[in-house]
């Protein structure tokens, strides 16, 4: 098996809870042979924990310098394009934690920039690899025609399930100016995206593009996009959405916001005329949660109902030996970036379904 030498941007809470743990238990697959982040602190511990020599303040300076056959992008999402964009430029294959990036022209450039390298993009929707969703795929016609979807998504804050469970080193010297110009750069790049707007709806959006689009993306994956988006809400700051999308023959309800509860309440139940399919998630911060599949069927007289927990090993893990799969392969990832070209369009029309509203 060819083994890849990655390059991590961004040692952040997902990065210290997720990637970097799944790497160090691949060894076969992946060497974490660079680490880049803004914080010299992190730098120097996590680099002194997984053994990492090269390292790395600027990502420019890590593709330049060679040796490397991926890139892991898992830094804040107002420089995924630019990290992209660079590892790309430098013959280095990507993948890019969601949203790949906030603004249709960021997205068309990270195409172009894959498209001269000859390299692979993938985002990474790790729901999208978990078994028991792919068995959802395949079962899907079991249903019968389908009559109503409804796509939930309301989770505790990340951070005070991640506190109880693991050990994430925070950083306190990451200059205020370099924070106030992420913060600027955000703004600026969903006003490419949004036009102007009121700062609500910019809030909305940043919801939309970060827990919204594993749910729209794997709503996507199973029934294609909407026809339109009937009708949208949003309260609470941008902090909470509902969504009407309208698929011709049946309806989507889609409804998400984070609140203060320690839970994980995310899931996608399918309605069909002779048969009920529930995909339930729990939190992937706690690995190896598992994700089921709830069924209900009726077959002639009789009613069944199984609930089904094809594996324990996590999305994430799936999701990056699928990575290493299409590398080493020269497959097209499903996660590509014209399937988040896809996710993006529908973030917008929530957004002017809300302003119509």
């Amino acid at each position: 098996m060819s083994k890849l030498r990655v390059g991590v941007v961004g040692l952040g809470e997902v990065a210290q809870v997720i990637h970097l743990p799944i790497l160090e238990s691949l060894p076969d697959q992946y060497e974490l042979a660079a680490i880049c982040d803004i914080s010299p602190g992190l730098l120097k511990r996590l680099g002194d924990r997984y053994r990492v020599e090269h390292r790395y303040t600027d990502v420019h300076e890590m593709v330049a310098a060679g040796g490397l056959d991926c890139v892991f992008v898992l830094n804040s999402d107002e420089y995924h394009a630019e990290c992209t964009i660079a590892a790309l430029d430098a013959g280095i294959h990507v993948l890019v934690e969601k949203p790949m990036c906030l603004s249709p022209r960021e997205a068309q450039e990270i195409i172009a920039a894959r498209d001269r390298s000859g390299k692979t993009v993938m985002v990474a929707y790790m729901r999208r690899f978990a078994p028991a969703f792919n068995d959802a795929v395949e079962r899907l016609p079991e249903l019968g025609e389908l009559r109503y979807v409804r796509v939930h998504d309301v989770i505790g804050q990340n951070r005070l399930i991640v506190d109880q469970t693991s050990y994430v080193d925070r950083p306190d010297d990451i200059p205020q100016e370099a924070i106030d110009a992420k913060w600027a750069r955000r703004s600026e790049l969903v006003r490419e995206a949004l036009g102007d707007v009121p700062q609500e709806l910019e809030w909305t959006y940043g919801l939309l593009c970060g827990l919204g689009s594993h749910d729209l993306s794997a709503m996507r994956e199973l029934l294609g996009s909407p026809r339109e988006v009937s009708a949208a809400k949003m309260w609470r700051s941008g902090g909470y959405v509902v969504a009407l999308l309208d698929y011709g023959d049946f309806v989507v309800t889609y409804e998400t916001g984070v609140d203060d509860q320690l839970r994980y309440d995310t899931y996608i139940e399918l309605y069909g005329a002779t048969g009920t399919m529930k995909v339930q998630y729990d939190t992937p911060y706690v690995r190896h949660f598992p994700t089921t599949l709830h069924l209900e069927l009726t077959k002639g007289d009789g009613y069944e109902r199984s609930v089904i927990r094809p594996h324990l090993k996590d999305p994430y893990t799936y999701e990056i030996e699928y990575f290493h799969e299409v590398v080493t392969t020269g497959a097209t990832p499903k996660t590509s970036p014209e399937d988040y070209v896809q996710d993006m369009a529908l973030f917008v029309e929530i957004i002017r379904a809300i302003e119509r509203s």
